[in-house]
């Protein structure tokens, strides 16, 4: 089970895409990952990239860089990782108003929550399924989310922030209905060679 504060969900989600991204072999980088645009790297790459500027245009926090995504995957992710959680446990922040243009004011930590922290859970299985590792995501997280996103279907899709809906079974898993919702295929696999 998940936590529900947010720095100690973060924690939790983190580390185990943390675990995955330490379980890409040296060449599992350039892997083709189920975002078609993307490589194994470039999940990262998208993590680490998007929160910087989300954050310091909300708050006025500025997340120190770490190293390039090209040169170092594993220390560009676990420096980012560290910074977030150390806003996140930072007891000044449980305070601080996140204002931004494109959003209502809510406290700083619900908006990583709800924008960041989702992110990485969601994203834990595009790097796992292509890198070939455990991609089973806690079910109970898949409901919340799946259920939470339904309501905002034409809205999200509006945003651009998912592709098409794949559709799977009625009676699938609440994963494979997360996963379907937000554009990936649930059955997708790297194509291999031979």
């Amino acid at each position: 089970m998940i936590p529900t504060d947010p720095a100690e969900e973060h924690r939790s989600i983190a580390a185990t895409f943390t675990d995955r991204v330490r379980g890409v072999s040296a060449d599992g980088w350039d892997a083709q990952s189920p975002v078609a645009d993307w490589k194994a790297r470039d999940v990262v790459r998208h993590l680490v990239e998007w929160l910087p500027g989300f954050l310091a245009g909300g708050s006025g926090i500025e997340l120190a860089p770490g190293p390039s995504v090209d040169d170092d995957p594993v220390g560009a992710w676990e420096k980012h990782a560290a910074g977030v959680q150390a806003v996140l446990d930072d007891p000044a922040t449980a305070t601080t108003t996140f204002a931004h243009r494109r959003l209502p004011e809510m406290p700083l930590p619900a908006a990583v929550s709800r924008f960041y922290t989702n992110d990485v859970f969601m994203h834990t299985w595009d790097l796992a399924r292509a890198t070939g590792q455990d991609d089973r995501l806690d079910e109970a997280r898949c409901r919340e989310l799946y259920e939470g996103m339904l309501p905002m279907d034409q809205v999200l899709r509006d945003s651009g922030q998912y592709g098409a809906r794949v559709p799977v079974p009625d009676d699938a898993d609440w994963q494979a209905k997360m996963l379907g919702f937000i554009g990936r295929d649930p059955d997708w696999r790297p194509v291999t060679a031979g």
